[in-house]
C-alpha cells in the first residue's frame, strides 16, 4: 500500500497529466470547454494531494471551494483565491453538460492559469519527496 507521499504524488501526477492535456488543446483549435474541464479536474486533484499527504480520507467532490476549506483546516498556509475556484467549479460537471456553453480561448487559458496557481500553492506545502 502507498505511503502518504507516494498518495500525494500520485495526485499531483493525475493534476499535471490534466493541465498538460489542457495546455495542449489551448495551442490549437479547441475544444476550449475541454481544456477548461481539465483545468478544473487538475486544480481538483492538486488539491485532494493535501489530504492524501496527510493521511485523510479524499471526499468525492468535485467543488474546489469545499476542498480548499478541508485542505486549509489542514495546512492553514495554503493561500489559493476562493473566487477563482469558485469559477473553475462548474466546470467539472455542470458545463460539460450545458449545450450554450463554448468558451473562447482566453476563458479557457485563465481556468488553467487558475489551475497552475493552485498546483503552486500546493506544492510549495508539500516536501520534495512527494513532488511529481
Amino acid at each position: 500500500m502507498p505511503n502518504e507521499k507516494e498518495l500525494a504524488r500520485g495526485w499531483l501526477q493525475k493534476g499535471d497529466s490534466g493541465l498538460a492535456t489542457g495546455m495542449q488543446t489551448v495551442k490549437g483549435p479547441g475544444p476550449y470547454d475541454t481544456a477548461c474541464f481539465h483545468a478544473q479536474q487538475a486544480a481538483e486533484k492538486y488539491l485532494k494531494a493535501l489530504p492524501a499527504f496527510d493521511g485523510e480520507a479524499i471526499p468525492r467532490t468535485h467543488d474546489l471551494v469545499d476542498l480548499f476549506d478541508l485542505c486549509h483546516r489542514i495546512n492553514p498556509k495554503l493561500s489559493i483565491d476562493r473566487t477563482e475556484l469558485a469559477a473553475l467549479t462548474p466546470y467539472a460537471v455542470q458545463l460539460r453538460y450545458d449545450i450554450d456553453f463554448w468558451p473562447d480561448v482566453e476563458t479557457a487559458r485563465d481556468a488553467l492559469r487558475a489551475s497552475e496557481q493552485v498546483r503552486t500553492a500546493v506544492l510549495a506545502l508539500l516536501p520534495l519527496q512527494s513532488h511529481p
